[in-house]
């Protein structure tokens, strides 16, 4: 379909999110030819990519090398990596760190004009390549730049993706479908600005749309983060992948409320100490690496720590470094932590873990397609194999930014190569639905949901706690649902109504690792299966 040909509402390629999978994917999927949609939930430049502080780990120094990486992703992976993905993704990165360059991110530098290179938990060099503190909002900046002027991107803001459709669905609806074949071939979305659904066609769709981690009541991510890619492509019938591994991040700033900011990893990298409430660094009775653990030994030793001695949270400390430093090279958290009354040049910092990474998700090939023809997916919503049960620090950009240039080639062609004829799709129908007078239902569910979620599906497990968690999200599903299907939809309830679904995958998949690996530590089965196996769930009615 060219572009002169197409028709409102009509694009090769829809782009859900635009974060930086997104913004890559749309913006080679242009300089292929294609038209392509971005949707986006609220403003452009809101995503979690623009809340990345630490930086894309990639090999750019003479004193590392691609086996380096390689051993400290599947080490941090715990045995259920890919090995075959993770040597892709490290070999491709540095190619596409300089196309990031060559847009115009300006990353650190030192003195002598070499690119600053930071250290993180896990790494076994200096390798994560950053702007300051600031690397996502940077890496945003640029894409959005290349983004928005492009003739063949068009860029939607404030608008919600609820469903994507199939052939199948077509033919169940009663509208023609090629037999026997079920692909993707477009979706519905509501502007919440205009209040409005619409039908989008397209010959494929891509989910960059984010993490989760608004199910959980301590979160690092944005509130956009409600898992609208996954809840979509599970609805669909794609495979869903390891969802019970949620990384908690050690180190988020502990306040009096429910917000959490994240203190970068980088910070225990420049020589931060973790410290309990009496003083003592504790770590090293954890883990011979210490403060530089991989995540998910520190925040498990955090939260035995806390449990311990009954204490809200632990200390980071960075005293031993001047003001001047840690404000050139961290601005934005000494900003953070001043807003809290914390100097962190003279005070130690008040720490606890909170939800931060999803390293589950829509399952993958090394091209970014899922089992369902005409969608792919990559970024924080995709299952790869690169993270396995833990995502090695600063990876997750370099995913990101590798997969999102095969997701474009691969979708390019897969459109290429579609029929020209394209099937009719329904419209969206509201019938006489009302506008719901009872919006307490959705605010009183969302917080029973991330206490649930935060209570029996948090660092560490039990079978028991799993249980009753499952029982308490299935009731929730049958409220959201039934209140799905008698009101009007609205943002809100699309993405409680997406909350719900994901946290009922976590929960499966949880209950199926019967095995402490990883990110999944449950009280029941603390050692690890002889082999590695994935928890995967599909929905069987579709």
């Amino acid at each position: 379909m060219s572009a002169s040909a197409a028709k409102p509402g009509e694009f090769d390629v829809v782009v859900l999110g635009s974060g930086i999978a997104g913004l890559t994917t749309a913006w080679k999927l242009a300089e292929r030819g294609m038209r392509v949609l971005i949707l986006t939930k609220k403003e452009r430049a809101e995503s979690n990519t623009n809340y990345a502080q630490g930086g894309i780990a990639a090999v750019t120094s003479a004193t590392d090398d691609f086996e380096l990486h390689v051993k400290d992703t599947l080490g941090a992976g715990d045995g259920l990596c890919r090995e075959d993905v993770v040597r892709m993704i490290v070999r491709d990165g540095p190619a596409r760190i300089r196309e990031l360059i060559d847009i115009g991110v300006a990353f650190s530098q030192l003195g002598d004009g070499r690119v600053s290179l930071n250290r993180e938990g896990g790494h076994s060099k200096r390798r994560i390549l950053h702007v300051q503190d600031m690397t996502g909002k940077a890496i945003e900046a640029a894409l959005l730049s290349a983004v928005e002027n492009h003739e063949r991107i068009e860029l939607r803001e404030h608008t919600v993706g609820i469903d994507l459709l199939t052939t199948r669905k077509l033919a169940a609806s009663g509208y023609a479908a090629e037999a026997g074949h079920n692909r993707v071939v477009g979706l519905y979305a509501f502007d919440s600005r205009r209040g409005v659904v619409e039908t989008f066609r397209a010959g494929a769709v891509v989910l960059c749309s984010g993490g989760v981690g608004q199910v959980y009541l301590y979160s690092t991510n944005p509130g956009i983060a409600t898992g609208d890619g996954i809840a979509m492509a599970y609805r669909a019938g794609a495979e869903i992948r390891n969802m019970e591994f949620i990384q908690f991040h050690p180190t988020a700033l502990y306040t009096a409320t429910d917000e959490r900011f994240l203190i970068s990893e980088a910070v225990r990298g420049e020589g931060a100490v973790l410290r309990n409430l009496a003083g003592e660094a504790f770590m090293k009775r954890y883990d011979e690496r210490a403060d530089l653990a991989p995540r998910d030994i520190v925040a498990r030793a955090i939260d035995a720590e806390m449990k311990r001695a009954g204490t809200r949270h632990v200390w980071l400390d960075i005293t031993h470094r001047s003001e001047a430093e840690l404000r050139e090279r961290f601005p934005t958290i000494y900003e953070a932590c001043l807003r809290q009354g914390v100097d962190m040049a003279k005070d130690f910092i008040p720490v606890v873990p909170a939800m931060h990474y999803l390293c589950g998700g829509i399952a993958t090939d090394m091209d970014a397609a899922t089992d369902l023809p005409g969608l792919y997916a990559c970024g924080e919503c995709a299952c790869t194999g690169l993270h396995g049960a833990n995502r090695l620090a600063s990876n997750s950009l370099l995913e990101a930014l590798v997969m999102a240039d095969r997701a474009a080639q691969a979708a390019a062609g897969y459109v290429a190569n579609l029929p020209p004829s394209r099937p009719a799709l329904p419209p969206w129908m509201d019938g006489h639905l009302q506008d719901s007078d009872e919006r307490v239902v959705v605010v009183h569910n969302a917080d029973e949901l991330k206490r649930i979620l935060w209570d029996y599906v948090g660092i560490v497990r039990s079978t028991r706690r799993l249980s009753r968690a499952r029982s308490r999200v299935e009731m929730l599903q049958r409220e959201v649902r039934d209140y799905y299907w008698n009101f009007k939809v609205d943002a809100a309830l699309l993405e409680l109504r997406n909350l719900v679904d994901v946290a009922d995958l976590i929960i499966r998949c949880a209950l199926q690792r019967t095995e402490s690996r990883g990110l999944h530590a449950t009280l029941n089965h603390p050692g690890l299966r002889p082999v590695p196996i994935d928890s995967i769930v599909r929905r069987a009615d579709v």
